[in-house]
């Protein structure tokens, strides 16, 4: 059997809500997955990747839409090893500055240091309501990941 989580990531890759904001996005988020397996949150010390995993596709360029996911594998590689410290990048399709984060992932991905998810929520999927007040429940803008493993 396969497992789902809905996650949340701020959409700054370094933001952190605090601990009290957390808890409350929990239970916030329990009420809208009242049948989920688990509904938690992780303060990171660093940086992480979070994709759809077996989802991930396509991966484009902001500026110009090409795919660029031959090159992306390499560009993750190197800011791996500073432990995504540095999401910096230079497309090699249009030379437009960007990072990381702001590629466009055909299955949302998005990088950081808080996550708060749902593991098999069924529901299928947060409504964009329920992410708003998650948002403000934060104090955070952010990022939803559906993921599949």
């Amino acid at each position: 059997m396969s497992d789902h989580w809905i996650q949340f990531v701020p959409a700054d890759p370094n933001a952190q809500p605090t601990k009290d904001a957390a808890e409350r996005a929990v239970q916030l988020l329990s009420s809208c997955a009242p049948r989920a397996d688990k509904v938690s949150f992780e303060l990171k010390e660093n940086t992480e990747f979070f994709s759809g995993l077996g989802n991930l596709s396509d991966i484009q360029c902001p500026a110009c839409g090409v795919d660029v996911e031959h090159w992306w594998r390499g560009a993750i590689d190197r800011a791996w090893q500073t432990l995504f410290r540095d999401l910096a990048v230079t497309t090699p399709c249009c030379g437009s500055q960007t990072s990381l984060n702001d590629l466009r992932y055909i299955w949302p991905a998005a990088f950081g240091r808080f996550v708060l998810e749902a593991m098999n929520p069924d529901i299928g999927n947060t409504t964009a309501e329920q992410d708003d007040q998650l948002a403000k429940c934060l104090g955070l803008p952010l990022r939803k990941v559906l993921a599949h493993l």
